[in-house]
């Protein structure tokens, strides 16, 4: 008799020890979901506002359509092309706004100076919120790499989550705005 009640209690602590390890794994999934979320919000800011820049007529009939192409590319880019398409407009951005002549033609336009000022901060937070991102995926990946959770499949069917690799790299001339 004591024997099956010791039997009972540890099924029980392994039952509650499961239970415990499956809501941390999905609290762990929807903090990648909010991380998820805020970056795709992040670069569509970015995106959108390096748009509007283009097609204001500020800058130089060249660098606009590069900056619109790559923007654009960047918007309508499908899952698996994303990081590259954010990747290439961040180098966009370092060689549109690398020059100052640029940023003053943006300065003196009616408005300029917000908008500027609007992407300087769109750029400065796209690295943040990849970098929570990334954390977040990190935490899951620890904890779904566990024994327990691979031989009890407590994640379920939610996909393994990926880090979003790209270059964010802000132009310095946008980086000495946002400071």
């Amino acid at each position: 008799m004591s024997t099956l009640i010791w039997i009972v209690v540890l099924l029980v602590l392994v039952a509650v020890y499961l239970s415990w390890t499956a809501g941390r794994l999905d609290r762990l999934h929807s903090r990648l979901d909010a991380a998820r979320a805020a970056l795709d919000a992040q670069l569509l800011r970015r995106a959108s506002v390096a748009q509007e820049l283009a097609t204001a007529g500020v800058l130089d009939p060249a660098a606009s359509i590069v900056l619109y192409q790559s923007a654009h590319a960047a918007r309508q880019a499908e899952e698996e092309h994303r990081e590259v398409a954010e990747s290439e407009l961040s180098q966009t951005l370092r060689v549109v706004f690398g020059e100052p002549a640029q940023v003053e033609a943006v300065q003196e336009a009616p408005g300029g100076e917000a908008t500027l000022g609007e992407l300087a901060e769109a750029v400065r937070r796209v690295p943040m919120a990849r970098r929570f991102h990334n954390d977040a995926v990190r935490s899951a990946r620890a904890l779904r790499r566990h024994r327990t959770v691979r031989l009890f499949r407590l994640a379920g069917h939610a996909p393994f989550p990926l880090a979003f690799e790209m270059d964010d790299e802000p132009p310095a001339t946008l980086v000495e705005r946002a400071a």
